[in-house]
This record gives C-alpha cells, sequence and structure tokens, in this order.
C-alpha cells in the first residue's frame, strides 16, 4: 500500500458501557459500578476505580476493594442502543460516521476541519454538541488513521499531520489491544510501539503471523483501512393528512389503499421490500396509536392495505370500554395516518419456497390470526418458541403470532444440569405437590450431598390414591442465581414410571416433592 493514512477526527466517550447502563437501566453512573463479561471486569465508573477497581479483575476481588459496587452484565445490545443518539448528534453537524464500536465514532477530518474553523474548533463543537444534545461527556482525537486517532482521543489530543509515528513511539505496547502478542513482546524486551515498529516487516510476518504484521503496520503509524462510514437511510415513510376527520371503517380503507400503493411504490423505487411495517394514527384530540405488523413474506401493496384496514378496523370499531375485552374506541376520528416500513430488505433477498410462493391455505391461516390480532390486541394470539433453559418451562416462550421467533436463551452449547431426552408431553402451568416414600413407608428425602434415602416405592399426588413407581432415573441436580439470594433455586428433578404406565417428571425442593411434567 501507499499514500498516508487519512486524516481522522474520532469521538470516544469513556466508560461508555457505564453510561449505557445508566442510560437504558437507570443505575446511576455516578456511584461505584462495574461492568462485567464472564466473571471479570470489563468498565467501571470514576468511583470504582477511586476505590481500587479495574479493569480485568474477577467479580469476587473487585467486590472485595469496594464492597458498595454495583455490578451490571454486559449487554453490548444495550450499549450500541445508547449509542445511536450520540452517532446522530454527530451527523448533525458532520457527514460519513462510521461507528467504530458502542463508545466510539470515527469521521474524516479534511471536511469538519475546513467548514467548522479548523480541526480543533470542530472537536470543540463536537464535543459541545453531543454535550448539549445527549447530555453526555466525550473527547476527540486527531491523528493519521483510526488507530492513532482512537489513541489520541483518550489524552484529547489533536496529532499534527505526519507526526502520527512520533506519537504513537512512545506508547507501550498494550495500546494494540492484543494481550497475547503485547505479553510476547515483553518478554522479548520490546516495550513500546516505537521498539515494535522498528523491527524488520518480515521478520514480525514470519513470527508473528498476519495478525502481528497487522499490528506492526498500526505501531508504525501506516494505518490504511478507510473508512467504512454508514450512509443516512432514504425517508421512506408516508403520510396522509385528513381535512375531515375519518370515523368510518369504510372511509379509512380507501385511505388505506392510497397510502399503501404509496408506499409500496416508494420502497419499489429503491430496490427494497418491507416485511414488517408500523402504523401510527393521530386523532382529532391528539391521541396517538401505534402497532407494528409483521409477515414471514414480501408485503405486497395488497397486503399492506389489507393490514392497516384491518386496524384501522379494530381501532375504530373498539369498544367502549366495559367488559375490558377489547381496546377501547378512539374519541375522536383520525385526521392524521403514517405508514412506517420499520422491516427494510432487498426486493430479491427473500427466497420463494420450493413450490412457489407463500401456499394459498397459509396466507388464509396468516390474514385470519393477524385480523384477530387487528381487534383484541397482539397478545392474543400467541405460538411457542423452544429455546435453552434447564427444566421444560423454561424451554418454551410464548410470542406474538408475527413476531420474530426468536429464543430467549441461546440453545447452544448445552445448558449443565439439563433433562435428557425425551422431552415431557404436557408442562404443567403449577406443579402439583405429592409425596414420595419407600418400600417401607418412610418418606424419601435428598440429602445436601444428593444422596437418595431409599429408592421411591410409591407416589401420592395431592389427595390421590398411592401409585407404585416401577422404574426412576435421577437426580439430576440444579443451584440456579446462588448470587441473588431472593431468586436462588436449589432443587433435583427425577424421571419415574408408574405401574399404570404412566411418567412423570418430579422435582423435590426444600424438602418438598412436585409433579412437573407428564411424559406422553
Amino acid at each position: 500500500m501507499t499514500g498516508a493514512p487519512a486524516r481522522t477526527l474520532l469521538l470516544w466517550c469513556p466508560d461508555w458501557p457505564v453510561l449505557a447502563a445508566e442510560i437504558v437501566d437507570g443505575v446511576p453512573a455516578t456511584g461505584p459500578v462495574a461492568v462485567l463479561h464472564a466473571n471479570r471486569v470489563v468498565a467501571c465508573s470514576e468511583r470504582a476505580r477511586a476505590e481500587g477497581v479495574r479493569r480485568g479483575l474477577r467479580k469476587r476481588e473487585a467486590q472485595g476493594r469496594c464492597p458498595q459496587l454495583t455490578v451490571v452484565e454486559y449487554d453490548l445490545g444495550r450499549d450500541a442502543r445508547a449509542f445511536e443518539p450520540v452517532v446522530a448528534a454527530v451527523e448533525e453537524l458532520v457527514a460519513g460516521v462510521e461507528v467504530v464500536r458502542p463508545g466510539a465514532c470515527a469521521v474524516a477530518a479534511r471536511g469538519p476541519g475546513r467548514y467548522l474553523g479548523g480541526e480543533e474548533a470542530a472537536a470543540e463543537r463536537i464535543i459541545e454538541h453531543v454535550a448539549q444534545s445527549c447530555l453526555v461527556e466525550s473527547q476527540v482525537g486527531i491523528a493519521d488513521g483510526v488507530f492513532a486517532a482512537g489513541l489520541a482521543a483518550r489524552a484529547g489530543r489533536v496529532v499534527a499531520p505526519g507526526g502520527t509515528p512520533e506519537f504513537l513511539a512512545g506508547l507501550p505496547v498494550e495500546a494494540l489491544s492484543r494481550s497475547a502478542l503485547a505479553d510476547l513482546l515483553r518478554r522479548l524486551g520490546v516495550r513500546t510501539l516505537g521498539d515494535f515498529a522498528a523491527l524488520p516487516a518480515g521478520d514480525v510476518l514470519a513470527r508473528f503471523g498476519f495478525d502481528g504484521a497487522l499490528a506492526h503496520r498500526l505501531a508504525a503509524g501506516r494505518d490504511h483501512r478507510p473508512l467504512a462510514v454508514r450512509q443516512p437511510p432514504a425517508d421512506l415513510t408516508v403520510t396522509a393528512e385528513q381535512d375531515e376527520p375519518i370515523d368510518r371503517v369504510d372511509a379509512a380503507a380507501f385511505v388505506a389503499r392510497a397510502l399503501a400503493e404509496q408506499l409500496h411504490e416508494r420502497l419499489a423505487g429503491h430496490g427494497l421490500a418491507c416485511t414488517r411495517i408500523g402504523i401510527e394514527a393521530v386523532t382529532e384530540h391528539g391521541q396517538e396509536l401505534h402497532r407494528v405488523w409483521r409477515h414471514d413474506g414480501l408485503l405486497t401493496a395488497a397486503a399492506i392495505a389489507d393490514r392497516v384496514r384491518w386496524q384501522l378496523d379494530g381501532w375504530l370499531s373498539g369498544s367502549n370500554g366495559r367488559a375490558g375485552a377489547r381496546p377501547s374506541r378512539p374519541t375522536a376520528g383520525i385526521i392524521r395516518l403514517r405508514l412506517i416500513p420499520d422491516g427494510v430488505i432487498a426486493q430479491a433477498g427473500l427466497q420463494a419456497g420450493l413450490w412457489g410462493e407463500t401456499g394459498e391455505e397459509r396466507e388464509r391461516a396468516h390474514r385470519a390470526l393477524s385480523r384477530v390480532q387487528g381487534i383484541l390486541g397482539p397478545e392474543a394470539v400467541v405460538t411457542a418458541v423452544l429455546g435453552g433453559g434447564r427444566s421444560p418451562a423454561d424451554q418454551v416462550r410464548l410470542v406474538p403470532w408475527g413476531d420474530e421467533r426468536l429464543p430467549a436463551r441461546p440453545d447452544a452449547p448445552p445448558w449443565p444440569g439439563r433433562l435428557p431426552a425425551p422431552a415431557p408431553a404436557v408442562v404443567l402451568p403449577s406443579p402439583l405437590a405429592a409425596t414420595v416414600h419407600d418400600a417401607a413407608g418412610e418418606p424419601v428425602v435428598i440429602s445436601a450431598r444428593l444422596a437418595v434415602s431409599a429408592p421411591p416405592a410409591r407416589l401420592v399426588v395431592g389427595t390421590g390414591q398411592p401409585a407404585e413407581i416401577v422404574g426412576w432415573a435421577g437426580p439430576w441436580p440444579v443451584d440456579e442465581r446462588w448470587w441473588a439470594p431472593v431468586e436462588a433455586r436449589r432443587r433435583a428433578r427425577f424421571q419415574v414410571s408408574l405401574a399404570d404406565g404412566a411418567a412423570l417428571l418430579l422435582a423435590v425442593e426444600a424438602g418438598q416433592w412436585l409433579v412437573e411434567a407428564i411424559y406422553d
């Protein structure tokens, strides 16, 4: 590669995971807070650092240094969601922003430096605008290349053009954010980025491989990675303003069809199609109504119109609130209707089924269930989604029809303490109390070390008749959330087969036997 790295302006928000926890979850960042990932501190607040908490500490050691420490689990999705308003604020001043990671974004410094009165003036203007718009403190660094600009931002420096190699030379090798490489370099006597950059490039490639060669280029200030700027999305929303309020379903259907065709044409003009659509309505009295409809295929103009009509029918024909079975009807007619394409993909990005488009029977079922949702609400029609967990009840989650069928917990790798196959056919919504006795009629108990006092012989469920146990397996112990005393649960599960052919899943917790599920 030839040429010098581009001048880059990078905005960095210190302790961003802590700030994101405050923005999203309300955890006060002014107190001692630590964000943990894999039981180690990945970020902490200024108050926690004053108490001796540092990145890389284990949870127990961090709590030992600061007993008042508030622990927050690391959530990359939360960090990204909270950072979006900051990126939007930067985009109000400059174009072509790249999100390096949640808490840091970069732009080419050439443009802002020209029309904002120089690089330092641009940095000050961006910091001030982010602080006023988002109430977030930030620092800006400017240097040649994204890597050097990120390190300059931590010091709040503007490195002069051409001065990046000198700026990097005095920094420790840990600045490369490659712990294994940094540890090896220190054992070899290479302690700074300048020492590393002075090594022959061929020898570095032969000894440390491709990643080491890339780190060697960064240490020398030869960062040639261009900014992958994000493009502001096109405004695809369509809106219809009504001179006369709409309070009849037939009038609403007419407006819905015209608006749906307008939206479909706008999407087609950008080579896009819609799989999820938001419907917003504002009444004459200022009441705002909103609903999101999902579809597992591409929404045509007719399909969009149908869903808008169904939703308007559900709103306008709602009940007056008596009995609470259906939502209340709006107090006035609708004066503004807006369609927002929430799920947008390339028009050729959805593959049809083996026999063409979605079958007619499936489409009829989808239309019927979607209409029920439009009248009774999205929670009125739900489907089951399998996911991870240790008990059968934990592995099933009910989601509204049309929503993304994603498990709440990942199913891989297998959960320790999970029951072996087969899965029970019926999971009881509330476990039934039971008693288990041995052959001598004595209650069967489980010790703290999971020792069974005697083989189970008879089972009594509630006030029913005793049933003979002809086979059993277990126990499968589960000790969950021991770190939260209020939510902690310690139990052991057994599979038993009865003389009448029935098979049950039993659990014992705090000395009480329970029937959790029934096998087919």
